[in-house]
């Protein structure tokens, strides 16, 4: 979406940033009466910040599966509000959004299983305590039970990026970061047409040749060799 992010308001004379509020109105007198005084700007992000204290707050009084239908709905809400582009550069795969997708799949899982596994609760409390600091247990801690779940949210963590990838590279062609991004989008919906049953391994490693994909695209040349080992990786795998 294209907007005009500097803005000012035509009752109080107030100039402030789209970008930084996501919304028209003035942030000093609160009028809806404003105008744009840049040119229309590619940006698909929002403010947003992932704060799962209250879900947390709950753990001694709830059961696993309504702190789990609760966790996953915050991340969706989060989630649905985030984009990669800010006022027309491309920003990175966001280790807050990755988690909080991975969070959104695991907790909708076990919120509608009847019972779950010790090993799977544990990881989804760990998951839980840490994911809006963007931090996620270790990929070889993922349990069987949870293997469909994990590999389903990496694959729509990538998808999400690859979305405003291909945006940012409609208006800033770069032939060799599409046929990148093409690879990547190939292993995504490979992912996607198994169900997410995949190994948890390659799938991490989607997501980390995605976020270099990015990197390589915003000016770290070294990033584009990086992305290929992670696609290797998982090439070699399915061999």
């Amino acid at each position: 979406m294209k907007v005009r992010g500097e803005r000012e308001c035509q009752d109080c004379g107030t100039r402030w940033r789209y970008y930084e509020t996501g919304s028209i109105a003035c942030p000093d007198c609160g009028s809806i009466h404003s105008v744009g005084i840049d040119e229309h700007t590619e940006h698909t992000d929002a403010p947003a910040t992932l704060d799962l204290t209250p879900v947390r707050s709950r753990i001694d009084a709830d059961p696993t599966r309504e702190l789990a239908d609760a966790a996953a709905e915050r991340c969706r809400e989060y989630t649905r509000k985030r984009g990669f582009i800010d006022a027309g550069e491309l920003r990175s795969l966001n280790p807050t959004f990755v988690a909080a997708v991975e969070l959104q799949h695991v907790g909708a899982h076990l919120s509608r299983e009847l019972r779950s596994g010790d090993p799977a609760e544990r990881y989804f409390y760990e998951l839980l305590g840490s994911a809006d600091d963007g931090d996620r247990p270790a990929v070889e801690s993922v349990p069987s039970e949870l293997r469909v779940p994990y590999g389903l949210a990496m694959a729509a963590a990538v998808d999400s990026y690859q979305r405003d990838v291909r945006t940012y590279l409609d208006a800033n062609s770069e032939p060799t970061a599409r046929q990148l991004s093409g690879r990547i989008r190939d292993h995504r919906k490979r992912i996607e047409a198994l169900d997410g049953d995949v190994d948890p391994a390659d799938a991490n490693r989607l997501v980390h040749a995605a976020r270099d994909l990015g990197s390589y695209i915003t000016g770290d040349e070294s990033a584009f060799v990086r992305a290929e080992n992670w696609l290797a990786g998982i090439e070699n795998d399915t061999v």
